[in-house]
Parts: C-alpha cells; sequence; structure tokens
C-alpha cells in the first residue's frame, strides 16, 4: 500500500483554519436568531455583555496570529560604566 503525500502545513492550516471559521460564522448567525423579541426576552445589558465576552476573545485570538518580536537585550559592558 503506497502513502499518500503528507498534507504541507500551510495545506493543514487552510484546511482547519477554513473549517473552524465557518463554524464560528455558523454559530454566530445561530446567536443572532436570539434577538427574535417573538420568541426571546432580554435585556440590552445582557446583549452587551454577550459580545464584550465574543468580542475579548476574539482580540485573544487575533494577538496569537500577531508576530511581535521581543526587544533585543542591550550587551551589558563593565567598561561604558561611568566611575
Amino acid at each position: 500500500m503506497k502513502k499518500q503525500a503528507e498534507e504541507s502545513k500551510h495545506d493543514k492550516f487552510v484546511r482547519l483554519a477554513e473549517a473552524r471559521t465557518n463554524k464560528i460564522i455558523d454559530t454566530l448567525q445561530l446567536l443572532g436568531n436570539c434577538s427574535n423579541t417573538s420568541v426571546y426576552e432580554y435585556t440590552q445589558n445582557e446583549v452587551e455583555e454577550i459580545f464584550q465576552a465574543i468580542e475579548q476573545e476574539l482580540r485573544e485570538a487575533k494577538k496569537k496570529f500577531t508576530k511581535v518580536e521581543p526587544e533585543k537585550a542591550t550587551r551589558f559592558s563593565l567598561s561604558k560604566r561611568k566611575r
């Protein structure tokens, strides 16, 4: 039996990112269905709490994709010190 070519890291990212993004979109659409006031009752404060929680998680997830270069440490030298 011949082994299939292994999936590249990028192909794996695309496959998983698309599936997970579509799952999030579907879930947000379901959440939007809760806005129907003929079926549900809610306060504006509850709505704000929901979206604050979602926005916080979105910010945290986005931070993980931001590549921040760590600050380079200054080289230590005794010769540069004043006596």
